[in-house]
C-alpha cells in the first residue's frame, strides 16, 4: 500500500463547453474550496525503505507545529499569530495576523511508528517515515497424517 494524495478540482472532468460556463466567482465564494486553497502543498515519494514526505509551509517557525500518530493516521497541526502596534503622537497603527492548518494523512500499516522522523528547514516541514520490514514467509511444509 502506498500514500496516495487526493485532490478533486471543481473543474475536472469537464467538457470545453463546460469550461466557458465555469462561474469563477461561485467559486470562490465556497468556503470548502477556500479552505482547500489555504491548505499547504505536499509531495509524498516511496523509495525502497521508506516514504519521504514534504509540506510546505513558509513563514512558520518549529514551535508552530504539533505532530502525533493516533489511529493510523499522522496529524500535523500549525498555528501561528502575529500582532504589531506602533504609537505615534498623531496615531495608532495596529496590525495582527493568524495562520492555521490541519492536514492528516492515514499511514500504510508498513510504516513503523516508532521510527518516523520530523525537521523543519528553510519553509519546509520533512518526514522520513521507516517501512517496517516485512515478516519472513515461512515456507510450505507437508504435514503427515498418522
Amino acid at each position: 500500500m502506498t500514500l496516495v494524495k487526493f485532490r478533486k478540482r471543481p473543474w475536472e472532468n469537464l467538457s470545453t463547453s463546460d469550461l466557458l460556463d465555469f462561474d469563477v466567482g461561485n467559486l470562490l465564494n465556497d468556503k470548502l474550496w477556500l479552505k482547500k486553497m489555504d491548505e499547504p502543498a505536499l509531495n509524498i515519494k516511496e523509495k525502497k525503505g521508506e516514504f519521504e514526505i514534504e509540506l510546505a509551509a513558509p513563514g512558520f517557525d518549529k514551535k508552530d507545529f504539533e505532530v502525533n500518530i493516533a489511529d493510523g493516521c499522522l496529524n500535523i497541526m500549525a498555528k501561528k499569530s502575529e500582532s504589531k502596534e506602533e504609537k505615534d503622537e498623531n496615531y495608532t497603527r495596529k496590525e495582527f495576523s493568524y495562520n492555521s492548518f490541519e492536514k492528516s494523512l492515514t499511514l500504510p500499516e508498513n510504516v513503523a511508528d516508532e521510527k518516523i522522523k520530523a525537521r523543519y528547514e528553510n519553509g519546509i516541514l520533512k518526514f522520513s517515515l521507516a517501512k517496517k520490514d516485512e515478516p519472513k514467509k515461512q515456507k510450505s511444509k507437508r504435514i503427515e497424517i498418522s
